[in-house]
This record gives structure tokens, sequence and C-alpha cells, in this order.
């Protein structure tokens, strides 16, 4: 399998404050990766660094093009579609205007049809097509995030901790809406999650960061197999 992304040697900072310590990973064609490890370990900063938000150093390629020194728009007009932690929903826009943002440099055309296979995917946001975001439950919030992104039509996507705070029954529903559109769409996912199980269960490959690091690479079902791992660092 070819990757789509390759990252080496990636280090970012917040000002004098170093987060990200040389890091060497990559997401396949098609495939679905992994980034594991605690709170503070620096997940939601390598996706910000993906996506130009945060001062880097190091090479990020994405199909063979170098990125890492782009601004964020035009990351985005390659492909690259972020779904962040806390789903960045715009709660005072109703859901259809929610999603005609993620459209928003696209045909109307062409877009109206996107939005009816988003619908497939989720179809409580067409029930809730005129309804104010804010109004709606996490899982829904959630639901309308990734679909936004999509609707960007990616190659990449970026998704932050897409299960935190919600019920486990909503959790699998979302999960078993990415393995679809995983398969159909053939978009690439790299995956933040706290879930380390239900992250490797959905994962082909995974990495695990400790205080800005990768400590362990592998294949994901290897990791979830190994129990010295899971006791040291996935807690389960």
């Amino acid at each position: 399998m070819t990757a789509l992304l390759e990252v080496k040697g990636l280090h970012a900072a917040y000002g004098e404050t170093k987060v990200l310590h040389g890091l060497d990973f990559a997401v396949q064609q098609g495939g679905v990766t992994a980034l594991l490890g605690a709170n503070g370990a620096g997940k939601t900063t390598t996706l910000r660094a993906l996506c130009g938000m945060v001062g880097t150093q190091g090479e990020i390629n994405l199909g063979g093009k170098r990125i890492e020194a782009m601004a964020t728009e035009d990351i985005i007009r390659l492909g690259v579609a972020h779904v962040p932690d806390g789903r960045g929903t715009f709660m005072e826009l109703t859901v259809e205007e929610n999603m005609r943002l993620g459209a928003y440099t696209r045909p109307a055309r062409e877009a109206t049809a996107d939005f009816e296979k988003m619908f497939g995917y989720f179809p409580r946001l067409k029930e809730r097509y005129r309804q104010q975001a804010g109004t709606l439950s996490g899982g829904e919030q959630q639901m309308l995030a990734i679909s936004r992104a999509l609707l960007l039509r990616p190659r990449l996507l970026l998704l932050d901790e897409p299960s935190f705070g919600l019920a486990p029954l909503i959790v699998r529903e979302i999960f078993d809406i990415m393995r679809r559109i995983r398969d159909e769409e053939g978009v690439s996912i790299l995956l933040v999650e706290q879930n380390a199980s239900l992250a490797l269960a959905f994962a082909e490959d995974a990495y695990l960061l400790e205080t800005g690091r990768i400590v362990i690479s592998g294949k994901a079902s290897d990791i979830s197999k190994d129990e010295g791992i899971r006791r040291s660092y996935l807690g389960y």
C-alpha cells in the first residue's frame, strides 16, 4: 500500500514550549492510522501541525508534495480536512448552514449531490436540516462536524477524539459509519482517540506517543494483542 502522508522528523512548538520532538510516521492511501497516548502526549498538536496551525520543523509530504511551509487554507485545498477536538460546530448556525460552509469552495450543484450522500450516512442530519446546530445532541454535532469535513472531498481526514463525551451506543454508530466512509469513499484517516481499544479495532496501523515522542509503532492488531503495551500505556 502506498503512503498518502509521510512525516519525517516533525518538531512542533507553541512559542518557546516544545511539544513534538522528531516524529516519523505515515498514513497509507485509503487506510486508517491511530495516534494513541495520554493527555498531553502531543496528539492534538500533531494534527494541528499537519494543518499548518502551529510552528513546525521537519518534513510533511502529502501525496509526494511538501506541505510543511504552506498556509492552512492551502493545505485544505490540497485535500486535508480536520475535525477538531470539541467538533468546531458553529452553534448559532443551522445544520444546513454548517454543511454549506464545508462545501463553500464547490459548485452548488456538485455540493447538493454530496449533501444527499451525507444524509445517506447520517440520516438524522436530514431530519434536523433547518435546526440550529446548538440544539443538537453531542452525537448529532459530531455527525455534523464529520459531514462538514467530508463535504470538502478530502484525501486525508484528521479526526480528533470523535468519541469524547458520547454515549457508547452513539460512539459505535459513528465508528460504523466511519468504516463505511473509509470503504466507500477511499479517504485516508488519521485518528486521535483516547479509547485505545476502539481505535485499535478501527485502524490498521498505530503509533503511541509519550511526551511528544513516538515510543511504539506497528500494526494495530499486534499492539492490541500485546498485554504489556496495553497495561503499561493504554490502560486496559
